[in-house]
């Protein structure tokens, strides 16, 4: 069934406003997303996101692959505007979980097409205690109809770019790559396509020119979800 993006800006002033203002997340909400290899087209396994609690500062939501190469099971933790307090970020081609503060700036309200965003945060990686100034380079590119394996929904894109701040001796920081289509009646994306890649000064003493060292690839789509 198709949620409809004209019914979501009718009751709202302005152009967009963030969805949680119109699918509040709910203890109990589950989502699951495919995730595909784009370079090969093979799929790599499913992730469920499970809403755990809800209250006036935070959503927690469990994340639980089903396949180990994809991951541990973890706890992400956002702002009641879906920004990021708790979540892993790209680090030279592996997950590291970090806290941001402030928050990590997924999404800038209002989210008129055309708008754009350029914020740095201060993220800090839970298991090592380090610390990193991460930045975030976001534009919304529009909307678009999309169909995914779950359903068709009318959605937002968006494009960041993010700058890991993921120094070291000899390797540049990662820079990742992400467009979001994401679909307000849901409250969520629906689709998300990621890239990283990184340089490493060590491989290209013997070239003129340096390659990015290339990341995963990642098509993340959802496939189901139930709401409470």
């Amino acid at each position: 069934m198709r949620t409809h993006l004209l019914a979501v800006l009718m009751v709202l002033p302005g152009l967009f406003f963030f969805p949680a203002a119109v699918a509040a997340p709910a203890a109990g909400d589950t989502y699951v997303y495919r995730i595909t290899n784009a370079y090969n087209h093979e799929p790599r396994g499913t992730v469920t996101h499970r809403v755990e609690t809800v209250d006036a500062e935070r959503v927690t939501i469990s994340v639980s692959p089903d396949n180990p190469l994809l991951g541990a099971r973890r706890t992400d933790v956002f702002s009641k505007d879906g920004n990021w307090l708790q979540h892993p970020l790209i680090n030279h081609d592996k997950p590291v979980e970090y806290n941001f503060s402030p928050a990590f700036p997924a999404y800038v309200v209002p989210l008129d097409s055309g708008k754009s965003w350029s914020i740095r945060v201060n993220a800090t990686n839970s298991s090592s205690k380090r610390g990193a100034s991460v930045r975030v380079d976001g534009s919304v590119v529009g909307t678009e109809s999309i169909v995914t394996p779950a359903a068709s929904f009318d959605t937002i894109k968006i494009k960041r770019t993010v700058y890991a701040g993921d120094w070291e001796t000899f390797t540049s920081e990662t820079t990742i790559v992400e467009t979001e289509w994401y679909a307000p009646a849901l409250g969520r994306p629906v689709r998300i396509e990621r890239t990283s890649g990184y340089l490493d000064p060590q491989r290209c003493a013997a070239s003129s020119a340096c390659t990015p060292i290339r990341g995963d690839w990642d098509l993340i789509e959802l496939v189901s979800h139930t709401r409470k």
